[in-house]
């Protein structure tokens, strides 16, 4: 019987080291990168709720050209997004944690993500951090969320999109859930970025749900 209590508290501190580092539970790093696709809303809103979570350590990766997007789409300046996250890493810095798979984390969300950054993604062409997190969140088998902002699509668009899923990752366009009978553009927003968080394993309070007919879509 000692043994297996044994066995069983040698199991818990192996999964306690695993999912801590530092004081910090690295099984829920969050890493959220922005492009300059339209829909920098997205983006910026899911870093409101992940800042909303005491037990999520959200990493931001915001390109050049979604720093340009963020300033003609929304009344926030860089300075105020920036704060949302719990770490900014420079798009240049190759050398930041998330461009190592030791760096554990729970996922990646691009929100949004450009034609560019999914052809890069698709192909494996690391050349800046927001695509080498990428890469390394399919490599080491994590969930990797795309939310691509493009329409309408050609073939091309929708073979780099079919070739990131085959390799693991979630192509998720921003289509509004209409069964929500949203009252704003806000809560539109707001429901798509839960959803894309959703699929990372992070539970955000007071998301819709659709639960049947009886119930209609349902408030956690």
């Amino acid at each position: 019987m000692a043994a297996y209590v044994m066995v069983g508290i040698v199991a818990w501190v192996g999964s306690y080291r695993t999912r801590c580092q530092n004081g910090v539970d690295v099984m829920r790093r969050v890493i959220l990168g922005l492009t300059g696709a339209s829909g920098a809303a997205y983006g910026v809103r899911a870093l409101e709720m992940l800042a909303k979570l005491d037990d999520v350590e959200s990493h931001l990766i915001v390109t050049t050209a979604g720093r340009l997007t963020i300033g003609l789409e929304t009344d926030r300046s860089m300075v105020e997004v920036e704060g949302l996250a719990d770490v900014v890493h420079p798009v240049r810095d190759i050398s930041a944690g998330p461009a190592s798979g030791s760096f554990r984390s729970a996922g990646m969300l691009v929100a949004p993500c450009s034609i560019r950054a999914l052809s890069a993604i698709a192909n494996s062409h690391s050349a800046d951090l927001l695509v080498r997190a990428a890469d390394v969140t399919l490599k080491e088998r994590r969930p990797l969320v795309l939310m691509v902002r493009e329409a309408p699509l050609h073939l091309g668009h929708l073979r780099l999109m079919s070739r990131v899923v085959e390799m693991g990752g979630i192509v998720f366009p921003p289509v509004p859930a209409l069964y929500t009978c949203p009252d704003d553009l806000e809560e539109v927003v707001s429901h798509t970025a839960a959803r894309a968080l959703d699929l990372l394993g992070i539970d955000v309070d007071g998301m819709d749900r659709w639960t049947g007919l009886d119930g209609a879509a349902a408030t956690d």
